[in-house]
């Protein structure tokens, strides 16, 4: 038996080709599912089997286009009729206790529910070695190493009743399984399906036990009071990604992207175009309503907080840039409809004559020196970042949450935003640009840079201080 875990950074997601006696099964997979063929493909093994975990809303399944393509059977939680969000697709239904073999190893769904109605995992036993205790868990959005899933992605109304649904699943369902059990979850550290995981890949329940705050011995209403009160920022994609999930994505497979010329990438205007060089470039010069989102792992991330889905999506970038890569960072969060890339970049569009836009960029120095006129500061930081430091009078809105609290900024203004290092603010900065707002500065650096210069910081609930 053989196991590789592929990594989808900025995602934080994790999925699993098992491969045992010839035959290979994928769990959870990515939306770009060409990975799995070749591998497979390398190793003279078949994937006869693709599973589920349940319906995802942080990322566009691959598991339909993977079943598919390589004629494999899609098993997928059977818990889901009658819920919120039901698999349309055709798929075999696995429920609790429910066995699949592949070579000489199986698969045995536990239904696991708490983080969605539907969950499952799915336990591995070894078939030669030890056919009645299992080996692993391939333990989906319920267990992560470090937490557990979050059980508020349907709403207020459903939110109670699954944390609920956790606890029994966490206490009693697993009670059973033995200590020395390696988890295998489908996300890590920096994942928005769980607070606080850690950036271990995997684990034993032994472990786990005995060192996360939410398996420790306790009463029900004490875990659900803790585990809604930790939960990380909501997505509004999530809801979307959840429908997309559970109608089937379509087939997208990962083609060439098409070197546009300046006048055809002008044409194809109505388009959302992404800049995803690094931020100085884009302040010096970009397209006119262009949102600035670094190439990297971050790329699908801040996509899919702030990219319309309704549009077809242009790319400009430099030479060093990794178009493939850059679109199959974008189909893994269903942003499907990429047409193309603007060939030679700013130069050619500039050499054309085409008109550009600008973001003026602002240094640590620059800003602290305006503190005396009270500009208007934005910090576009996560709630813990802002809580250990900020500019005194800022205003914070986390970066995502920015498209849907602009009535939040004022229009006569000029805007100065800052993150903790750029890459965000100037995220920020685009939206806002997008979104008409003519005064905006990128502050570089930023609060790394504030703190680093020894500029005066305040605290919640403190006073200013350096």
């Amino acid at each position: 038996m053989k196991l590789q875990r592929f990594d989808v950074p900025g995602l934080s997601h994790y999925s699993y080709l098992l491969e045992s006696a010839g035959a290979a099964a994928v769990i959870d997979p990515k939306r770009d599912v060409d990975s799995y063929i070749e591998t497979a493909a390398a190793h003279d093994v078949n994937i006869v089997a693709v599973f589920e975990t349940h319906i995802h809303a942080d990322y566009a399944s691959g598991a339909l286009e993977l079943a598919r393509t390589v004629g494999a059977d899609l098993f997928v939680s059977g818990h889901d009729a009658g819920e919120t969000f039901e698999c349309r697709f055709p798929h075999r239904d696995v429920r609790d206790g429910d066995e699949v073999t592949i070579g000489q190893v199986r698969l045995r769904a536990l239904y696991t529910p708490g983080h969605t109605p539907e969950h499952v995992s799915f336990l591995l036993y070894d078939t030669i070695r030890n056919p009645r205790e299992p080996l692993a868990m391939f333990s989906g959005d319920f267990i992560f190493v470090g937490s557990l899933g979050r059980p508020d992605l349907l709403g207020e109304d459903a939110k109670r009743r699954l944390a609920s649904e956790l606890y029994d699943s966490a206490h009693t369902r697993i009670a059973a399984l033995p200590d020395g059990l390696e988890i295998y979850p489908a996300h890590g550290a920096g994942s928005m399906c769980g607070a606080g995981m850690s950036d271990r890949p995997q684990s034993t329940l032994g472990y786990e036990r005995r060192s996360s705050l939410l398996l420790a011995p306790q009463d029900k209403e004490r875990f659900i009071d803790t585990v809604l009160t930790h939960v990380p920022p909501f997505p509004p994609y999530y809801r979307r990604m959840k429908r997309v999930n559970s109608e089937g994505p379509k087939m997208i497979g990962v083609p060439g992207n098409r070197a546009l010329t300046p006048a055809e990438f002008r044409e194809l205007r109505e388009g959302v175009v992404i800049d995803v060089r690094r931020p100085e470039a884009f302040g010096g010069a970009h397209i006119p309503a262009s949102y600035n989102i670094g190439s990297g792992p971050n790329l699908p991330v801040w996509a899919s907080w702030i990219v319309p889905y309704d549009r077809p999506v242009l790319l400009v970038g430099d030479d060093s840039t990794n178009y493939d890569e850059a679109r199959r960072a974008l189909i893994r969060v269903g942003l499907d409809d990429v047409r193309g890339w603007l060939k030679a970049g700013m130069r050619a569009w500039i050499e054309a004559g085409f008109d550009q836009a600008h973001v003026r960029q602002m240094s640590v120095g620059e800003l602290a020196a305006e503190l005396e006129n009270d500009p208007f500061v934005l910090d576009v930081r996560g709630d813990a970042e802002w809580a250990s430091g900020h500019i005194a009078g800022a205003r914070h809105i986390m970066g995502g949450e920015l498209p849907d609290r602009l009535d939040e900024i004022p229009r006569d203004r000029t805007i100065h935003v800052t993150c903790g290092g750029g890459y965000r603010s100037s995220v920020a900065a685009s939206v806002l640009r997008v979104a008409g707002y003519r005064d905006v500065v990128n502050v570089v650096g930023g609060m790394e840079a504030w703190k680093r210069s020894s500029l005066p910081i305040e605290r919640v609930g403190e006073g200013v201080g350096v």
